[in-house]
C-alpha cells in the first residue's frame, strides 16, 4: 500500500483557531481524504506549537502557568478540528515529553556535526511573529509582516551554520523542481538564497518557557527549531517505526508567511543532520476580509466554528476551496458564502440528488439500462488536479459534471417516463450520484456520507467510480442544503 505524509503547521496557541488557521487545516484535510480514496496508507498530522516568550507573556496575563495556559488552547485546537470534520491521525503538541526528548537528541546531533558555534547576536526581535529581522527589512520600523513593534535584542547565542547550505538549497531546489509550491513563490525563495544567507542564532537566554538546549542548559532552544521538529518526532524519529514508513513527508502545507522557515531552514537542518527532506511545500495565500486585513482591532477575524454553524461545516469547506485557486490570495465574504450556497450547492447540487431520489423512490420497476452518463465525468482531469494540489480546479472538474446530471435531467424529463426508459434514466442518475458521492466526499465527507446512505450503499473509492449494476434501494433523505436569506 503507498504512503503518503501530509502535515499542516503545528499552530501558536496564543488565541483560538481563525479561518487562516482553518483554511490550511481543511485543505490537507481534502488532500488526506482523496489519498485514503485512493487506497494509500496515510498519516495526516497536525497539533500545536506551545512554547516561547509570546505563550510564557499571555500565560502570566491570563494568570496561569505556561502549561496549564497551553493545556486549555490544546483542547480548543482539538474541539475547533472535530467540529471541521478534520480526520488527523495525530494531534502532536511541542509541549510533550517525547517531542521534548526527541528535539534535545536532534539539536545535540546538530552539535556533535560542528555546524553550531557560539556568538554575538544583534536584532530587531518580533516578539509576536518569533522572528528575528533586519534593519532593512521593517517596515516604517514595525515587523513587516504584524506590523507590531520590535526590539533591538544583543545577547551571546548559540548558531547554526545556515550559510554553509546556500549552494546544497540551490541545488536541490533545481533537481527537485516540485518542491517549492506553487510554482509562483519559487523565484522569491530562490533569489533570497542566492542573495546569500546567514547563520541562524538557535537559542534563547531569557527565554525559560522552551525545550533545554542539551549542550548549554542556560539556554532554551529557539522556538523554530523546536518547531520544526515536530514533523519527525511525530513519527518518533529516529527509530519509530512510523518514521521508517513515512519520512519523507509529502507535502507540507501551510499559509505563505512561514514559507521561509518550510522551505529554508528546515531543509537545512535535515541536510546537517544527514536525513532527506520533505517532497514537496506548499504556501497558499492569505484572506482578507470584506477587502481588509483581517485583524482583531478591526474587529473583522472570522471564527469558522460560527460560520460552520450558521451554514454547515460542509458550506463552509466547500466556500472555502471553490471560491480562489489554493496558493492564491483571496477575499472572504459571507455574502460569497451565501450566494455559493443558494446556487451551487442548494440550486445545482442539492435540487439534483432530491428529484433523482424522490424519482427513484417512488418507481417500483427495475433500475438497469444502457450507459449515458459515465462518459461525462472527468475523473482523469479530476485526480491531476488532486495530485497537483489544485483543489479549486478539481471541485470545478466536479460541478462540470453535476452539471452535465443536471443537464441529463432536463434532456430527459424522467418524471415524464415510464417503465424501462423510466428505469434507463434512472439507472444514470443513481449511478451519477453514487459517483458524486465519492468524488466529493474529500471536501464535503457529510454530504457524500449522507448521499451514500439514501443510495443504501456507503461512499466507495476512486476504483467505485466507474458505473455498474445498480441494486440498492433508495430512500430519500431530507434536503442537504437549504437556502438561506442573502440579508
Amino acid at each position: 500500500m503507498p504512503k503518503f505524509y501530509i502535515t499542516t503547521p503545528i499552530y501558536y496557541v496564543n488565541d483560538k483557531p481563525h479561518i487562516g488557521h482553518a483554511y490550511t487545516t481543511i485543505a490537507a484535510d481534502v488532500i488526506a481524504r482523496w489519498h485514503r480514496l485512493r487506497g494509500d496508507d496515510v498519516f495526516f498530522l497536525t497539533g500545536t506549537d506551545e512554547h516561547g516568550e509570546k505563550i510564557m507573556k499571555a500565560a502570566t496575563a491570563a494568570g496561569k502557568s505556561p502549561q496549564e495556559f497551553v493545556d486549555g488552547l490544546a483542547v480548543v485546537y482539538k474541539d475547533a478540528w472535530k467540529k471541521l470534520n478534520i480526520s488527523y491521525d495525530y494531534f502532536v503538541r511541542t509541549s510533550d515529553p517525547n517531542h521534548e526528548r526527541l528535539v534535545k537528541l536532534f539539536v545535540d546531533k546538530l552539535y556533535k556535526s560542528g555546524d553550531l558555534y557560539k556568538g554575538i547576536y544583534e536584532g530587531w526581535y518580533c516578539v509576536s511573529d518569533e522572528t528575528f529581522f533586519t534593519q532593512l527589512q521593517l517596515r516604517d520600523g514595525k515587523c513587516p509582516e504584524c506590523g507590531k513593534e520590535v526590539k533591538l535584542i544583543k545577547e551571546e547565542d548559540y548558531f547554526f551554520k545556515l550559510s554553509k547550505y546556500q549552494q546544497r538549497l540551490l541545488d536541490f531546489y533545481k533537481e527537485n523542481p516540485d518542491f517549492l509550491s506553487p510554482k509562483f513563490r519559487a523565484d522569491e525563495i530562490k533569489n533570497r538564497v542566492k542573495a546569500g544567507l546567514k547563520d541562524l542564532s538557535i537559542t534563547r537566554s531569557a527565554v525559560k518557557w522552551g525545550v533545554e538546549f542539551p549542550p548549554d542548559k542556560s539556554y532554551t532552544i529557539y522556538v523554530w527549531v523546536d518547531a520544526l521538529l515536530n514533523y519527525v518526532t511525530a513519527l518518533d524519529w529516529p527509530d519509530g517505526k512510523r518514521f521508517g514508513e513515512f519520512w519523507p513527508a509529502d507535502v507540507h502545507v501551510m499559509a505563505k508567511e512561514i514559507n521561509w522557515f518550510h522551505s529554508v531552514i528546515w531543509p537545512a537542518l535535515l541536510f546537517c543532520a544527514g536525513m532527506e527532506p520533505p517532497k514537496k511545500i506548499f504556501a497558499h495565500g492569505w484572506w482578507t476580509v470584506d477587502g481588509k486585513k483581517m485583524s482583531k482591532s478591526v474587529g473583522n477575524v472570522v471564527d469558522p466554528i460560527d460560520m460552520s454553524r450558521k451554514y454547515s461545516t460542509d458550506a463552509f469547506r466547500y466556500f472555502l476551496l471553490r471560491e480562489m485557486p489554493f496558493g492564491d490570495d483571496g477575499d472572504f465574504s459571507e455574502k460569497a458564502l451565501v450566494t455559493r450556497l443558494n446556487t451551487e450547492l442548494a440550486s445545482d447540487l442539492g435540487n439534483l440528488f432530491n428529484r433523482v431520489f424522490t424519482l427513484a423512490e417512488k418507481f417500483d420497476g427495475k433500475i438497469e439500462g444502457r450507459v449515458e452518463l459515465e462518459m461525462q465525468l472527468d475523473i482523469e482531469g479530476i485526480t491531476k488536479s488532486m495530485d497537483n494540489i489544485e483543489l479549486f480546479n478539481a471541485l470545478a472538474k466536479i460541478f462540470e459534471y453535476v452539471a452535465a446530471a443536471n443537464k441529463y435531467v432536463n434532456d430527459t424529463r424522467p418524471w415524464a417516463l415510464k417503465d424501462e426508459q423510466l428505469g434507463n434514466a434512472l439507472y444514470n442518475l443513481l449511478e451519477a450520484c453514487r459517483v458524486l458521492s465519492i468524488v466529493l466526499y474529500p471536501f464535503m465527507p457529510e454530504t457524500s456520507e449522507k448521499v451514500a446512505k439514501q443510495l443504501g450503499t456507503k461512499v466507495g473509492t476512486l476504483e467505485e467510480c466507474k458505473f455498474r449494476k445498480f441494486s440498492a434501494k433508495v430512500s430519500k433523505g431530507e434536503l442537504l442544503f437549504k437556502k438561506v436569506d442573502a440579508g
